[in-house]
């Protein structure tokens, strides 16, 4: 039966999940029917369009005199060299909003993204290869590197860089996914409620809880501009936070950390078993049924645990243990 409400009902939980370093799940709920989509669609569109990331914007290159030229020795032609530039993705190391690089290089050699990595920028792809150059080859050039957010076409930059520079296009946005999916959830016998899981993954300049974080912080700034004219009281609500990732931490360490013997590790290698949480999810007997698993190397073991903490006393919250299994899932997946 559907009760008389004079507001709707406000969501309490949020966990996160860092899955890697650009991979995480966002998890908030529970949110009345139909109010789930409604926040997560713009977040979604602000996680996008509003991440902050670094591109090249500009490129001088000692010899060429536009992007249509070509350098004495090197196999590239400008062209291609700028399409290899902008697959690079860099990362200023300062607090500023923008630097001008200068690289030097000569042949032979191939010139690949880790040899732009230095004291002022980083390099998140170093694989990438920019150039080949043969033995008489000499590469001389400066890159202009900015932050920013979405994406600038070189025309807009054009009177932003250096009278003798090749203005590039600006893919500033380190988000390569931001999708959501909304499940229900029940809350006091009503199975109506929504929960929204976001699954945010970046390029590696910023983490995809950073990301995330970003696009909050701009959904209620450009929220806030009404709040003073029409007196709405923005603060938010009581949260309970419950991030995963400390609480799971101890139980994700490998098998390794434990320092068993040769003949012990084997056996749990063999059986697939890599961090140490799964080993404390296993009763006695399942400890026991390891395959290839002798009566010494399960005294070992369980000496070890004791030694880490994880001994046969050691109790796993519900709520530890179900985000233990599923966070072992993801990982070796």
């Amino acid at each position: 039966m559907k009760k008389i409400k004079v507001a709707p009902f406000l969501p309490e939980e949020v966990e996160v999940n860092e899955i890697s370093n650009t991979k995480a799940e966002i998890i908030a709920y529970p949110f009345e029917d139909g109010y789930a989509v409604t926040l997560a669609h713009p977040l979604r569109r602000l996680v996008l369009g509003s991440s902050i990331g670094y591109a090249p914007i500009s490129l001088k290159i000692e010899g060429a005199a536009h992007e249509f030229d070509s350098i004495r020795g090197m196999h590239q032609d400008v062209a291609v060299f700028i399409i290899n530039l902008k697959s690079i993705r860099f990362k200023i190391k300062e607090d500023v909003d923008r630097i001008t690089v200068n690289y030097s290089f000569k042949g032979p050699r191939e010139v690949t993204a880790a040899d732009l990595d230095n004291d002022q920028v980083e390099i998140i792809n170093p694989d990438v290869v920019l150039a080949t150059l043969n033995e008489d080859a000499e590469l001389n050039f400066t890159v202009e590197i900015a932050r920013g957010i979405g994406y600038v076409p070189s025309e807009n930059l054009r009177d932003d860089v250096a009278e003798n520079s090749i203005a590039l296009d600006a893919f500033f946005t380190p988000v390569r996914k931001a999708n959501y999916k909304i499940e229900n959830v029940l809350v006091e016998d009503n199975p109506n409620y929504e929960k929204i899981i976001f699954e945010i993954e970046t390029d590696g300049q910023i983490s995809p809880v950073e990301a995330f974080a970003n696009a909050l912080e701009t959904m209620n700034k450009q929220m806030s501009v009404f709040s003073g004219v029409l007196d709405v009281d923005l603060e938010s609500a009581p949260i309970k936070k419950s991030s995963n990732n400390n609480e799971l931490k101890p139980y994700l360490v490998s098998v390794d950390s434990l320092g068993l013997s040769a003949r012990s590790f084997n056996s749990l290698d063999r059986a697939g078993i890599k961090f140490i949480g799964e080993l404390v999810l296993m009763s006695s007997n399942e400890l026991k049924n390891i395959k290839n698993l002798g009566k010494k190397s399960l005294d070992e073991i369980q000496d070890c645990l004791v030694e880490h903490g994880f001994g046969s006393d050691h109790e796993l919250d519900d709520n530890v243990r179900i985000n233990l299994v599923k966070k072992i899932e993801q990982l070796k997946a």
